[in-house]
């Protein structure tokens, strides 16, 4: 038992000290980690003597899926999700369809060591693209910012449709039954209904309760508390655990500026960065670490035929996801126009384009795969299950890497990338709140005490300069020269500041306690 728990606590040292150094390589190489977390497992997995370490599914789903798919739905804009929410539906339920029903032609057709039912489960498998990927490649290369919104909410949905549909092809296999359409829409209809319903109520539950807490580390407890109880909840009740968390993470988020303090919003933001940055990092290091497990189990095929099998599903996956792409875009633009009365211009080529490059798949694609059950229900294997698992990896490191990045230059090539001019509604959001606080300012001013005049007039004169850069940048486009050196000399002073606490702890004229105190109001100052 004692060597059992020390193999453990070593290979979680190792996955830890992993995704530091590849992380911080990543951020030096300025490519987004989740390519260099695959490729730097693929490379260990080559090294002799290393721990092998296998990627259990129901860890996947139980443990690690839970708190990413609610951090991600807690970043997500509940405005702009709902805004888009003809592409999204269209990407998440058309193309996850259009998808499966190809890999299952060409498993019939293209791949003689698949027939149609195995390719339909192939198809479910690889369908989902990666929530975490594909928007942390996306956001790094600098996409439009509704390219962004519409890849964050199709891999927030998702991954529902692609189980559904893996939950379909593996009982077709195993049981050799077909479903009925009528069964399948009935079925998602109540994964869809039930999961969102359970999601808002255990967000509706854990909203009562952070009322009544200004506490940092329970509240953040119960967020984790949210993350897992919607999941297991809805995995109770036979419902779609991803739209579960998803749905409670949106109306968390929503909620939390009226029960999170500033402190408390302080630490919850890092805690949950924290905790999305180690677990998305093992993730993806193990990814490349099932290197040897993937191939274990396919001494029957040479390597001629895996490398073509490997290449040519790959290449129709992305196929697939281009082909539906156009016209999945144009049909959304017809129902934004004329059902949901929104005057948004429809999508460059290049745009719809890049959209359907950005479909990188991960985690999930990989902890489906290693779910399919071994045996079917007359005790046979379950027909080409290695290859399956071998194919759907190969899928992820084509899509995460060769697209991945080729992304970069080809934004840049089309003239896509961020111009990183100022945020229009940021902008006029910081103009009206500091017109506020000057009308206050001069409210409070006439209500108060003549001795606080002066300082009335200090405030006035701090907030009266910031609007004046930021309306002399919002109607001139000019540099925002002296906004910018007024912070800038604003953060020596609390650098200088910063240095006088430490030198008085160090002398002992000041205990830790009290430099953690200072030391904290002068970090909240630094935030603002």
């Amino acid at each position: 038992m004692h060597e059992g728990i020390r193999g453990i606590e070593t290979v979680f040292l190792l996955l830890l000290l992993f995704v530091v150094i590849f992380g911080d390589l990543a951020r030096r190489l300025k490519v987004a980690y989740p390519i260099v977390l695959v490729i730097a497992g693929l490379l260990v997995s080559f090294v002799p003597g290393l721990p092998k370490i296998s990627l259990n599914p129901e860890i996947i789903f139980l443990v690690i899926l839970p708190p990413l798919l609610f951090h991600a739905a807690w970043e997500t804009s509940w405005r702009d999700f709902r805004y888009n929410i003809a592409s999204i539906l269209l990407l998440a339920f058309g193309l996850i369809g259009f998808t499966v029903l190809g890999m299952a032609l060409a498993g019939e057709r293209l791949f003689s060591l698949l027939y149609w039912r195995t390719g339909f489960v192939l198809g479910a498998i690889v369908a989902p693209t990666d929530a975490i990927a594909a928007t942390s490649i996306a956001k790094r290369v600098g996409l439009p910012q509704q390219i962004t919104d519409i890849l964050e909410g199709e891999s927030l949905v998702n991954d529902a449709t692609g189980l559904l549909a893996l939950e379909f092809g593996v009982a077709m296999v195993v049981s050799g039954v077909t479903p009925s359409f009528g069964a399948g829409a009935l079925r998602l209809l109540y994964l869809i209904v039930a999961g969102i319903g359970i999601g808002v109520v255990v967000g509706w539950v854990v909203h009562w309760f952070e009322l009544h807490i200004d506490d940092g580390p329970i509240e953040m407890t119960l967020g984790l508390v949210a993350a897992y109880g919607a999941y297991i909840a809805a995995e109770e009740a036979h419902a779609s655990g991803v739209l579960a968390v998803v749905a409670c993470g949106l109306y968390l988020s929503r909620k939390s500026t009226e029960y999170f303090s500033p402190g408390v919003r302080l630490q919850a933001y890092a805690l949950w960065n924290a905790i999305d940055f180690v677990l998305n990092g093992v993730v993806f290091l193990l990814i490349g670490l099932q290197l040897p497990f993937v191939l274990a189990g396919l001494h029957s095929y040479s390597k001629l035929t895996l490398l073509a099998y490997a290449a040519g599903v790959s290449t129709l996956v992305i196929a697939l996801r281009l082909l539906w792409i156009y016209p999945g875009a144009y049909l959304a633009y017809y129902i934004r126009r004329r059902f949901l009365k929104q005057t948004e211009p429809i999508a460059s080529a290049k745009q719809i384009f890049v959209t359907g490059w950005t479909g990188m798949r991960g985690v999930v694609s990989l902890a489906a795969a290693l779910s399919i059950p071994e045996t079917m229900a007359n005790g046979q294997p379950f027909p080409s299950r290695n290859l399956i698992i071998f194919l759907t990896f190969s899928v992820i490191l084509v899509t995460l890497v060769l697209q991945g990045l080729t992304l970069p230059p080809l934004v840049r090539a089309l003239g896509l990338g961020s111009v990183g001019g100022p945020d229009g509604e940021e902008v006029e959001a910081r103009r009206l709140m500091l017109e506020s606080a000057l009308t206050y300012i001069q409210e409070a001013r006439e209500r108060d005490q003549p001795e606080f005049e002066e300082m009335y007039e200090d405030f006035a004169e701090h907030h009266q300069d910031r609007l004046t850069a930021l309306l002399s940048h919002s109607d001139n486009n000019a540099d925002m020269t002296q906004y910018a050196r007024q912070r800038e000399v604003a953060f020596e002073l609390l650098k200088i500041q910063r240095k006088t606490l430490v030198d008085l702890r160090n002398t002992g004229r000041i205990s830790d306690t009290v430099l953690r105190r200072l030391e904290r109001e002068l970090d909240l100052s630094e935030t603002k």
